[in-house]
């Protein structure tokens, strides 16, 4: 035991920590795309997945081919609205169900992608492209600022987007389908612009990810959906015990920002602590887990009979203060 905590090294954990915080920065992009679906429109949708490694595969074909980088994340933001297109089609227009349509998507978005790149995998040339997004040690500290700025104007825009009328309606549809059909608003296409909204910030993530690794995968969106709801259920765990009552939607949108950046701490510090990287999906469910748990867990006590009995006799010791300031 001894030997073993001799052979961790802390100047390594603070090493990694930039690339770490980095790389939250870039899967929270991906993580309110997530939200936007899975809180806003309520929908599971799995296409995350596919739409994910659709991003990176574009925006790396696209600058094997010559195309500037910054160019090509667009492209990478166009295919995943592409994605999410097809899902609120497949749902909305052929009535499958909101789960089994993302799966749908997912499957043909994995063929999709091995058609795009060619195969399996494909490296972004380092020597003739110059990324903007980069774990070069040397320019990370020019990473972090320029993802922290890319965060922050994605949310701005969610932000000013829900607030409209628009946005107002895809809210309105998630929270009440049947009032808001009731009052006029086309539901279905709602639907499908959330989930193009969404689908296309994935994508957009997945681009600035294939930069920042220096590849695009055809699995590199494998677990996506599980990584985007830790970042959402950590970030709403910690607005709820930070915030309160106070807690604002642009304060939800950063702290599920926030919850990427704190999954991807707890990643690298698990590395250093030199678990088996096997593990870490099974690590994912069960920080998820634990999370989503908190909430449960902490109403159930406020509840139960205890915690009923603990608040009436605080309520009481108040009243029998308030009586004797009023003598």
């Amino acid at each position: 035991m001894a030997a073993y905590f001799s052979s961790l090294n802390p100047i390594a954990l603070w090493n990694a920590a930039p690339g770490g915080i980095a790389q939250g920065l870039i899967w929270g992009i991906m993580a309110l795309g997530v939200y936007t679906t899975f809180r806003v429109l309520n929908f599971a949708d799995m296409t995350v997945d596919g739409s994910f490694s659709l991003g990176g595969a574009v925006a790396v074909m696209l600058m094997l081919n010559g195309f500037n980088p910054s160019i090509v994340l667009f492209a990478s933001l166009g295919a995943g609205l592409l994605a999410g297109l097809i899902t609120g089609i497949l749902h909305t227009k052929l009535g499958i169900p909101d789960i089994l349509a993302g799966i749908l998507t997912q499957i043909s978005l994995y063929s999709i992608n091995l058609n795009i790149m060619g195969k399996a995998n494909q490296a972004v040339p380092i020597n003739s492209v110059r990324v903007f997004f980069t774990s070069n040690i040397r320019y990370l500290g020019q990473t972090l600022a320029l993802t922290l700025v890319v965060d922050v104007i994605i949310v701005s825009i969610i932000y000013w987007f829900l607030g409209t009328e628009l946005g107002s309606s895809i809210r309105a549809t998630g929270i009440n389908p049947d009032m808001s059909r009731a009052q006029g608003i086309d539901t279905n296409k709602m639907k499908i612009l959330a989930l193009m909204l969404g689908n296309g910030l994935v994508a957009l993530s997945g681009g600035i990810l294939s930069e920042y690794q220096g590849f695009a995968d055809v699995k590199m969106g494998q677990g996506s959906i599980v990584i985007g709801l830790a970042a959402v259920i950590i970030g709403e765990v910690l607005a709820e015990a930070l915030v309160g009552k106070r807690l604002n939607f642009v304060m939800r949108l950063s702290f599920t920002i926030i919850g990427a950046i704190i999954y991807y701490m707890v990643y690298v510090f698990v590395l250093w602590l030199k678990f088996p990287a096997d593990d870490m999906k099974l690590l994912t469910a069960i920080v998820v887990a634990a999370f989503l748990a908190v909430p449960y867990l902490k109403e159930k006590r406020v509840n139960s009979f205890s915690g009923l009995q603990k608040r009436n006799a605080r309520l009481q010791a108040e009243s029998l203060n308030n009586d004797k300031e009023a003598e």
